[in-house]
């Protein structure tokens, strides 16, 4: 006889079985969200744009492990900290770990500015950026570097598993 867990555990891979014999693949390789096509917000869209704008303007700042100011230089993390906080007055979670659980799942045909994007490798988020539109994200990458917008689809960025969350 089954416990609870047992017969959820064999439930579960029924269900995805069946629904993955009919759907077709997500537009980018994630980590396994899904949501509904309106994904609820802390933020406004007037908020997003302005967390969009900020974000861009920060672009060439250095790059400082564990910085989390224009002055002091910033990392990824406190890169999307400094500016959420600043602009929409939110305090994200300070290490791209605990990123991959704030805020709503997106998929990628729904992402709009001020949305996180979190890498990962091997299901290990290690990385993220504020997506800022037409393709394109904010962040701070790699010591020796500076804040950076770059594109999704670059070689590099496009081999990664990506997510996207709006707060």
């Amino acid at each position: 006889m089954f416990n609870r867990i047992g017969l959820a555990a064999v439930c579960l891979t029924l269900l995805s079985i069946l629904w993955g014999c009919g759907s077709s693949p997500p537009a980018h390789r994630g980590l396994g969200f899904s949501e509904a096509p309106d994904v609820p917000s802390r933020i406004s869209k007037t908020q997003a744009d302005d967390i969009t704008i900020y974000a861009v303007g920060l672009v060439g700042t250095p790059y400082r492990y564990g910085g989390n100011t224009p002055d002091s230089g910033f990392d990824c993390s406190g890169l999307i900290g400094y500016i959420y906080q600043k602009r929409a007055g939110l305090a994200p979670p300070r290490t791209v770990a605990r990123m991959q659980h704030w805020g709503q799942p997106v998929l990628s045909n729904n992402i709009r500015s001020g949305d996180l994007v979190l890498f990962a490798q091997r299901d290990v988020v290690t990385h993220a950026g504020i997506y800022v539109g037409a393709g394109r994200f904010v962040h701070a990458p790699s010591t020796g570097g500076v804040v950076r917008l770059d594109k999704l689809n670059s070689k590099y960025w496009s081999s990664q598993q990506v997510t996207f969350r709006r707060p």
